[in-house]
C-alpha cells in the first residue's frame, strides 16, 4: 500500500511537467533514442524485460539487477548518413539487495562545412551530445524494485554548449512462477542547467512509459506490449497544406470518433515478440504504430514501423543486431557486444 501511495504521488507531482511537450519543440531529443540492438528490434521501446542483459536499464532502472554484476556492453547504431551514437555501461552488485552501474550515451553527428554570410568557406565544426548514466536500483522483496538513473548532459555544436541534468526513476515487478513482468518510467526529469543562448531555456523530453511482458510456459516466447508518451493523450497532430486555413485539415479530422479514439490509443503502443528457439540464439521483432503512421508514404508503405533482430552467444561474447525501418529513405542498424567480466 505504500509503495502504490507513493508511486501515485509521484505521478501526480511530475504530470504537471508534461505540457506542452510537443515533438521537435524539445532539446537532448538524442535522449529517447534506443542505443540497444534488441529493443530496437522490438519496436524501439520496452521498460518490463527481466533479465541480465545490462542495456535494459537504460530503458528503466529498476531493471538493473544482481545477475548484471561485472557485465559490460558496447552498443553501436549506425544512424542516417553521417550520424552515429552509441552506448557503454559496466554494472556492479553493491550489496545483497542494491546494484550500481555506470553509463555513457553519445551522439555524433559528424563534420559540417563552415562558410560566412556570403557562402565562402572558412573551415568545418562538429556537433555532438553527451549523456553520463549514473544507475542505482534496490530490490524491495522477491517481486518488485525500484531505481534511478541520474544522467548529467553535455552537448555541443559548433560553438554553442549547453549543459542539463535529468534523471529517470522506474519501478519493475516480476513475478517468475507467472513468467509475467511489469514496468513503469518516468524519463528525462529535469531541465537545462546552461542553455545554448543566454536566457533561452528549452524544456527536456519528458516521457511517461509503461509495459508487460508475458513469457510463454510450454513455448520459447515472450510477448511485450509498451505504452509510451502517456503523459500526453492525444498523439496526433494537423498538418497545414497550405496558408488557406480551410485545406489544412488533418486526417485524423476526416475520420469518424471511433476511429479517432482508437487511432489516438494505438499510436501509444509498441508490440515485441522475442523467440528463442534453441539455447544462446534470438529472433525478434516488433512493431511501431506511431512511426508507420507519421513516417509512411501514402503511394508505398513497405516495412515502415516494423524492425527486426537477433542475438547470438559466441563463446564468452554475447553478439545482437537489430534494424528499424522508419522510411523508405533507410533504416537505422543497431550493434552490440557484452559479455560476463568475470567469465574471462
Amino acid at each position: 500500500m505504500v509503495r502504490t501511495s507513493l508511486v501515485c504521488l509521484l505521478l501526480l507531482l511530475l504530470l504537471p511537467l508534461a505540457n506542452a511537450q510537443i515533438g521537435g519543440r524539445q532539446t537532448y531529443s538524442f535522449l529517447n533514442l534506443t542505443n540497444s540492438p534488441r529493443i530496437a528490434s522490438l519496436g524501439g521501446k520496452n521498460v518490463s524485460l527481466p533479465d541480465s542483459d545490462l542495456s535494459m536499464p537504460f530503458h528503466n532502472p529498476a531493471l538493473l539487477n544482481g545477475g548484471m554484476h561485472h557485465h559490460m556492453v558496447l552498443n553501436y547504431v549506425n544512424y542516417f548518413t553521417d550520424v552515429n551514437y552509441g552506448y557503454f555501461s559496466i554494472a556492479k552488485k553493491y550489496k545483497e539487495n542494491q546494484n550500481l552501474a555506470f553509463g555513457i550515451h553519445y551522439m555524433n553527428y559528424g563534420s559540417f562545412t563552415e562558410a560566412n554570410a556570403s557562402g565562402v568557406k572558412t573551415g568545418t565544426f562538429h556537433a555532438s551530445d553527451y549523456a553520463f548514466n549514473l544507475i542505482y536500483s534496490l530490490k524491495l522483496d522477491s517481486f518488485w524494485q525500484v531505481g534511478v538513473n541520474v544522467k548529467p548532459i553535455l552537448s555541443t555544436y559548433e560553438k554553442y554548449t549547453s549543459m542539463g541534468l535529468v534523471f529517470d526513476a522506474g519501478i519493475s515487478y516480476y513475478n517468475p512462477q507467472r513468467l509475467f513482468s511489469a514496468g513503469l518510467v518516468l524519463r528525462n526529469v529535469g531541465s537545462q542547467i546552461v542553455p545554448y543562448s543566454s536566457g533561452n531555456y528549452e524544456p527536456v523530453p519528458f516521457e511517461i512509459v509503461a509495459g508487460i511482458t508475458q513469457r510463454l510456459r510450454y513455448a520459447p516466447l515472450s510477448f511485450s506490449i509498451t505504452a509510451h508518451q502517456l503523459q500526453k493523450p492525444d498523439l496526433t497532430y494537423t498538418v497545414k497544406t497550405d496558408n488557406n486555413s480551410d485545406n489544412a485539415i488533418s486526417q485524423s479530422e476526416k475520420k469518424s470518433k471511433i476511429d479517432k479514439v482508437s487511432d489516438q490509443f494505438m499510436r501509444h503502443i509498441i508490440v515485441g515478440v522475442e523467440f528463442n528457439p534453441i539455447k544462446n540464439f534470438f529472433i525478434r521483432a516488433g512493431y511501431n504504430y506511431q512511426r508507420r503512421k507519421e513516417m509512411t508514404v501514402s503511394t508505398k508503405t513497405g516495412m515502415i514501423g516494423f524492425s527486426y533482430g537477433f542475438g547470438i552467444k559466441i563463446s564468452k561474447f554475447v553478439i545482437d543486431y537489430g534494424r528499424a525501418t522508419y522510411h523508405l529513405a533507410g533504416a537505422s542498424n543497431h550493434f552490440s557486444v557484452s559479455l560476463n567480466l568475470d567469465e574471462i
